[in-house]
């Protein structure tokens, strides 16, 4: 029987992964389980949102890293167009930053890759009886906080390019992705992007992008 009490209830999952030894690999572990089935792939985020709308499985494991964009973008994504499909968000290293973003975007779960492969077999079995193994917490009360108190008052000093720039940040999108869509080039996306951490008080891209998240949430 399945934890959700359904028997023979087979949960179907959907594997994210750029790496394709890493990707082979969680598929050849989930399909050995009998409860357990991949009816799909993908190795960038264009095709996760695609195909995971085409196939709607009860699970999406999604990398962090991507080549196009973030996994944490796809599951938002995902979770916003096709709510019954589960997300959980896989990283190479813990950070902080993206656990906060990952809850935004509506995961389920946030695993390091170091995790065992029963240990993320039951979580998945967990997740898509409806779960959630991420703490909301840190999602209500990012940190570091904006250096400036109000909010109103901390946007008014950016510029519209600045605030562009944000937006397609909390997309996941790298500089280079940016400049395209922007028509700049990556060195001038570069320089805007430090000036948008200088004036948020912020060092990394991941804190930016939980900050436009929540401001997109107002």
């Amino acid at each position: 029987m399945t934890p959700g009490g359904q028997v023979g209830r087979i949960t179907t999952v959907f594997v994210v992964d750029d790496h394709e030894i890493v990707r082979r690999g969680l598929c050849d572990l989930l399909d050995g389980e009998s409860e357990l089935t991949v009816v799909g792939e993908a190795a960038t985020a264009r095709q996760a949102v695609s195909r995971i709308a085409a196939t709607l499985p009860d699970v999406a494991v999604i990398d962090v890293r991507l080549p196009d964009g973030s996994g944490i973008e796809v599951c938002h994504e995902v979770r916003s167009s096709h709510p019954t499909v589960h997300c959980i968000v896989l990283t190479a290293f813990d950070d902080p930053d993206a656990n906060r973003a990952a809850a935004i975007a509506g995961a389920s779960a946030y695993l390091v890759k170091d995790i065992r492969g029963r240990s993320l077999i039951e979580t998945i079995r967990r997740v898509a009886s409806g779960r959630s193994l991420i703490d909301p917490a840190p999602a209500r009360d990012p940190s570091p906080q904006p250096s400036v108190e109000d909010p109103e008052a901390l946007l008014s000093a950016l510029t519209l390019r600045e605030l562009q720039v944000l937006e397609l940040i909390t997309l996941g999108l790298t500089n280079r992705q940016i400049g395209e869509r922007l028509e700049l080039a990556e060195k001038t996306v570069k320089n805007y992007v430090s000036a948008l951490f200088t004036k948020l008080g912020m060092e990394r891209r991941t804190q930016a992008a939980v900050y436009g998240a929540k401001l997109r949430r107002r």
